[in-house]
């Protein structure tokens, strides 16, 4: 019997899927993008590491405003002098520099009142410490950066390499495998008569998981026929995860749940009461997470973005797997059926949020994806979705 549930239940049992010890590697900071932290990180050099004029100009005493104060030095960035300023001196400074310590403000060459390349006239309204970065005033030693989990970007670099690391310990990568089912799909690059049709969603779930930052194997299509979807499986209990499209439902001709079960797969769910994507099947086979999303296209891709990415996001050891949303207003009055939560598509602009065709279209169509950027999750109690309603959405 199906084991039916939520979609707030569906939700919290594929964020809590599987998770396990997953291994790291240490890799070069060059090819950390996108990659999971295994180690939390803190502060090693603080940052900045020394004072440092913030712009070119004059280093000199605040006690000293108002005055005309004679060049002692030139100081450039990469040099490093001890204090020598004597009664009415300052500093000529570049940008980066160390500044001295006999010093505690900085004014740009453009603040002075003048300045030649002995001397300079410096204001009154120059305030204390302007200009003058404080040694670690940004980060200081033994402070945390970062913790485990956390998933890389180019400001997580720039911060890694500001610290002086060139290697990273990183989780392994999951592995994933990807099939479709049916015997009447052809591939993109096959020719598909009338009565056949082109495998979409595999081609699709790649392209989602790779957006995503997975990496995954297409293993082909499995064909309609017991037997031998009971062989694909076998061989796939290496991957850390398997990913299916279609063959779930109650046709005869759907062997999936059948043929996984016979290789020791346990479902958590098999079937959320939500349109589109009710037959959605997660579950563990053996220490494989395993995710079958129904046959339709448009079922099948919004369903592995709400429900497949984040189980994969906890599989990999990323900390943050939910999906976040943004607070926007309905500028066009829907209706939707009740009595299941209705997973609905529509283009955010300017916080703003118009639904797609009037919510008329079917799980099976492709176009509905193409033409929206946003996704409008409603209660199963909502029939109608009036016009300047503010909702949350989740971007995609």
């Amino acid at each position: 019997m199906q084991k039916i549930v939520s979609f707030d239940e569906a939700l919290k049992i594929s964020q809590n899927l599987l998770k396990k010890e997953n291994p790291k590697e240490y890799i070069a900071l060059f090819d950390t993008l996108g990659r999971v932290l295994a180690e939390s990180i803190t502060c090693k050099k603080n940052l900045p590491a020394f004072n440092n004029a913030a712009m070119d100009g004059f280093a000199f005493k605040h006690s000293d405003s108002g005055k005309t104060l004679k060049i002692k030095k030139t100081i450039y960035a990469g040099m490093s002098i001890e204090p020598c300023l004597e009664k009415d001196e300052c500093y000529k400074i570049m940008t980066g520099a160390k500044v001295p310590d006999d010093v505690d403000t900085v004014i740009p060459f453009e603040n002075t009142i003048k300045y030649t390349e002995t001397n300079v006239k410096v204001g009154n309204s120059t305030k204390k410490g302007n200009a003058l970065r404080l040694q670690g005033e940004e980060q200081k030693l033994g402070s945390m950066f970062f913790k485990q989990g956390e998933k890389l970007n180019s400001s997580h670099i720039a911060m890694l390499a500001s610290q002086g690391i060139s290697t990273v310990a990183v989780f392994k990568k999951i592995t994933i495998a990807i099939f479709s089912t049916g015997d009447e799909l052809k591939e993109p690059w096959e020719k598909a008569n009338d009565d056949e049709i082109y495998n979409v969603n595999s081609s699709a779930l790649l392209s989602l998981l790779h957006e995503h930052g997975f990496e995954a194997d297409y293993c082909g299509v499995i064909p309609d026929n017991l037997k031998e979807s009971i062989e694909y499986f076998k061989k796939m209990k290496k991957y850390d995860a398997i990913v299916t499209s279609g063959g779930i439902s109650m046709g005869e001709a759907d062997f999936i749940e059948e043929a996984l079960k016979t290789n020791g797969f346990k479902e958590s769910f098999h079937g959320i009461n939500i349109k589109p994507g009710k037959p959605t099947m997660m579950g563990i086979m053996e220490d494989t997470l395993v995710a079958s999303m129904p046959g339709n296209p448009l079922a099948a891709y919004i369903n592995a973005f709400l429900f497949l990415i984040p189980a994969l996001k906890n599989l990999q050891g990323i900390s943050k797997i939910a999906h976040s949303k943004v607070l926007a207003k309905n500028i066009e009055e829907f209706k939707v059926k009740q009595g299941r939560v209705n997973i609905t598509l529509g283009n955010l602009e300017e916080e703003k949020f118009k639904v797609f065709e009037q919510n008329k279209y079917g799980s099976g169509m492709i176009t509905p994806m193409l033409k929206s950027n946003a996704i409008l999750i409603l209660d199963k109690d909502d029939h109608i979705v009036k016009n300047n309603r503010y909702i949350k959405v989740i971007l995609f």
